[in-house]
């Protein structure tokens, strides 16, 4: 396109205002109304070659103008210098907006239903709801997934005012079924959107029964807008998996899916300008995207579809992990190796400066959040907002501890009960939570526990640390037992004088000196003779996780220490 006009800079756009009129059945004769022979109208052509001859063609026939105005598809500007070219760009765009704002002023907004009513059920935060839903919809998703190589999604929700609005209104209406609001979103967010109605918080089994015959509906449309389409094409293409990216949910606003939080986030953004081009689009006119035609072919040209990559997905992509006491040694370098695996984090701690600097470096979407593993709602509220924030659970590790030094004979009672409430009844608060989470998802999980092999070999002025850590030991062994049949996998790591919170330098310095061995010593004083890093600890939590038929296991990484061996 770019060789056909002689104007030597070029700006394209599909800025909402711009698109807003170009989904018009008169979007002609909106561009003359509006911007005059400034800009050329031209009906939509697919890109390539088609298009590049009729841009010549009209540029041709009209050489005074400054810019393109493509019906369904967006704007092009042109001019000898950059700045010029680039003004003309912002000065269209401005002047779509200000007559889709008189218009909208003159018409009091007659066409957008419910667009002023924000609709909680039974008074529900939407926070707290979307944690509810969020579970379920993952849960759905995987089920009409088999035949996908990953059945687990990543959720990303619009819950703002506007999204909720809009999710109660206009997008519950035929118009949101119309299409994309320009032909290459439909690779991001399919061409239309699942619509499920309101959840009530009282019966969310119910309305997941409802959401499963949705999507079996959807499914079964998109399958025969692929036959329909493909055999149009010659029958020479491959269908695309049929499930949808975003879901119009009542009450809660948009939620937006991808095998990764980086695709939910896209389908996200792209839905978000879905929207305001739809209701800016009714405001002055009636919505009429691309035709079905004209969106497969978009969807299914190879230069679209190259877009999105053929990258080969990492292991664990798609999955959830939380991992607390995360901003710590241990937890830190779980996280990383995770997020290394290509999951989605989720980084618990009391510090939660600690926290925030860990997924500052894992980057992405990584989640810091605050939580006292010791306090019910902290933990509540921490899972609530990774559901939220992700859509669900799928891998926990429960590492957070504290090691307090002391013989029993002469430990204060109070001393004993505080490592009790770290070391058991926490890890119990963080397992029932996460477990909860994994049952509504339907997809298994593994409950990855930090024990220590004190559970296992004593050692002697650590007798609230060994005792606690044996109870715990019990605890995921209990809950192995109980959830096998639920698919969720519970195994536990025991290491041995890792440097961390728990054995700082100042510790291994005293313990080294007590047995009159050097510090490197002391930490190599194993059959391997090497000393066992986080690091180490943490690959061990990455393996136990992708063991998909191994429950109930300890995995001991220490260098070898016969005492500690499990017999």
């Amino acid at each position: 396109l770019h060789a056909y006009v002689k104007a030597k800079y070029i700006d394209h756009s599909h800025a909402l205002p711009i698109l807003a009129l170009a989904d018009q059945a008169a979007s002609e004769a909106l561009c003359r109304k509006i911007f005059g022979t400034r800009l050329i109208w031209l009906p939509y052509v697919m890109p390539g070659f088609a298009l590049a001859q009729a841009v010549a063609k009209a540029c041709e026939a009209h050489p005074e103008g400054e810019g393109l105005f493509l019906s369904k598809h967006g704007l092009f500007t042109f001019a000898d210098t950059a700045r010029d070219s680039y003004e003309r760009t912002i000065e269209f765009t401005t002047m779509a907006e200000d007559y889709i704002a008189a218009q909208t002023r003159a018409r009091h907004g007659a066409h957008l239903p419910a667009v002023t009513t924000v609709d909680r059920p039974n008074d529900a935060e939407p926070g707290k709801l979307i944690a509810q839903v969020a579970p379920y919809l993952r849960a759905a998703f995987a089920r009409f997934s088999h035949d996908l190589p990953n059945p687990h999604w990543i959720f990303n929700v619009r819950d703002g005012a506007s999204e909720r609005a809009f999710a109660s209104g206009l997008g519950a209406t035929d118009v949101a079924q119309r299409g994309v609001a320009t032909p290459d979103h439909v690779i991001r967010m399919k061409g239309r959107p699942l619509v499920l109605p309101r959840p009530d918080p009282r019966d969310l089994p119910g309305w997941a029964r409802v959401m499963d015959e949705r999507l079996a509906d959807f499914t079964r449309k998109y399958h025969a807008y692929f036959v329909r389409n493909n055999r149009r094409a010659g029958g020479i293409k491959r269908e695309l998996d049929q499930l949808p990216r975003v879901a119009v949910i009542p009450g809660v606003g948009l939620a937006c899916a991808g095998h990764s939080a980086r695709e939910a986030s896209i389908a996200a953004d792209l839905a978000q300008q879905w929207m305001r081009v739809m209701t800016d689009a009714e405001a002055c006119g009636a919505y009429e995207p691309v035709g079905e035609h004209d969106e497969f072919d978009m969807e299914y040209w190879s230069l679209e579809q190259a877009k999105l990559g053929k990258r080969a997905a990492r292991p664990l992509e798609g999955r959830v992990v939380v991992v607390t006491g995360g901003g710590g040694g241990i937890g830190a370098a779980t996280a990383r190796a995770f997020a290394a695996q290509g999951a989605e984090i989720a980084v618990l701690d009391l510090n939660e400066e600690a926290a925030q600097r860990v997924a500052q470096e894992i980057g992405g979407f990584a989640l810091a959040l605050h939580c006292d593993v010791t306090r019910e709602s902290d933990v509540t509220d921490a899972f609530d907002r990774v559901a939220s924030h992700f859509g669900g659970v799928d891998i926990v590790v429960s590492n957070a501890g504290i090691a307090l030094p002391g013989d029993l004979l002469d430990l204060p009672e109070a001393s004993l009960r505080q490592s009790f409430e770290v070391n058991f009844f926490a890890h119990q608060r963080v397992a029932r939570r996460a477990v909860t989470i994994m049952r509504q998802q339907g997809m298994g999980g593994a409950l990855l526990f930090n024990v220590s092999k004190q559970a296992l070999n004593p050692g002697r002025g650590f007798g609230a640390y060994g005792t606690s850590k044996a109870a715990l030991l019990a605890l995921a062994r209990q809950y192995a037992v109980e959830h096998g049949a639920d698919g969720i996998r519970v195994n536990v790591v025991n290491a041995d004088h890792i440097r961390s919170g728990l054995m700082t330098d100042a510790m291994i310095a005293r313990r080294a000196a007590a047995r009159g061995v050097s510090e490197a010593e002391y930490l190599a004083g194993n059959l391997l003779k090497r000393e066992v890093t986080a690091e180490d600890v943490a690959q061990a939590f990455v393996l136990s996780a992708q063991l998909e038929k191994t429950t109930g296991n300890i995995m001991t990484v220490d260098g070898g220490n016969v005492a500690a061996m499990p017999r």
